[in-house]
């Protein structure tokens, strides 16, 4: 197995090992959000590699490609993390995205290029971090609304039947 290939099951691997210490509160209070983020991840990776805004060498394997791999392993988890640590306080969420955005934008895509893994091609790096922007406020606004439906949840509508029999 190749170095480039293996880091990236690394960096797939190793954030679902902290999966557990979330808690099972903050995992079903979070989720719905996560994967809708992470379902737009992937869509904005499938146009960012149509139009070639960056080029993943590796894949996991011939089925699961790079991207995949980012989108389900580190950001997701990064995404359930930083929604349990700061959701609440958005000043917080907000300069808490923009270190590990920065840091992930000047030293993570620097190591990506240097291991193979992945580079930029049409975009530059501050593109990049305010495509990582959007898809945090993007988080942070399904959360909020997310979270503001199931809080205002009318009980008389529970008690229609859509199908009645």
């Amino acid at each position: 197995m190749k170095k480039p290939k293996m880091l990236l099951i690394l960096l797939f691997v190793l954030p679902w090992l902290t999966f557990p210490l979330l808690g099972w509160r903050t995992i079903v209070r979070f989720f719905p959000a996560t994967i809708f983020i992470s379902v737009i991840s992937k869509i904005l990776y499938f146009i960012g590699k149509k139009r070639k805004w960056w080029l993943f060498y590796t894949n996991v394997n011939p089925k699961i490609s790079g991207d995949t791999a980012f989108v389900f392993g580190p950001f997701f988890l990064s995404a359930l993390w930083i929604l349990k640590l700061t959701y609440g306080r958005f000043p917080l969420y907000l300069i808490s995205n923009i270190i590990l955005h920065l840091l992930f934008d000047v030293w993570g895509l620097i190591l990506l290029k240097r291991t193979r893994i992945a580079t930029l091609v049409k975009i530059k790096p501050f593109q990049h971090f305010l495509f990582l922007q959007l898809r945090a406020y993007l988080l942070y606004v399904f959360q909020f609304l997310f979270e503001k439906i199931r809080k205002n949840k009318n009980p008389l509508l529970d008690n229609i039947e859509l199908y009645p029999e």
